[in-house]
């Protein structure tokens, strides 16, 4: 498998930080972690990129998110489990995630995501 360019993945995690604080706007709140499942997770600089550049702890798994889920969805409509709580419980023992902590550098991250927002149309 071809690594990607640091470049790119540096752009994927302003662009992750870009979104959140959007998100946190329309929510009116912080959101205090990321989680980020599928393909992407396996990647582990860019999860610690993003975890650095939110300044928020990732959590990365399952990786077949959407296998699981509509496995779990199956479960929950045929009754064999009672609730999405319980979906979420039997996620949480299966699947172990992987938790990244922002890192040191945040100040040089914060120097980029400026010259990011700077290119953006509208900002």
């Amino acid at each position: 498998m071809k690594r990607a360019d640091p470049v790119v993945l540096e752009s994927l995690a302003l662009k992750y930080r870009y979104v959140l604080e959007g998100l946190e706007e329309i929510l009116g709140r912080r959101l205090e972690c990321i989680h980020l499942v599928g393909g992407g997770m396996q990647n582990q600089l860019l999860c610690q990129f993003t975890a650095t550049a939110t300044g928020r702890p990732l959590i990365a798994g399952p990786l077949e998110a959407t296998a699981i889920g509509n496995l779990m969805m199956q479960a929950l409509g045929k009754g064999d489990l009672g609730s999405v709580a319980d979906v979420r419980q039997v996620v949480r023992r299966s699947f172990a995630p992987v938790i990244y902590e922002p890192q040191s550098g945040k100040d040089a991250w914060d120097q980029a995501y400026g010259r990011y927002r700077s290119l953006l149309p509208g900002t």
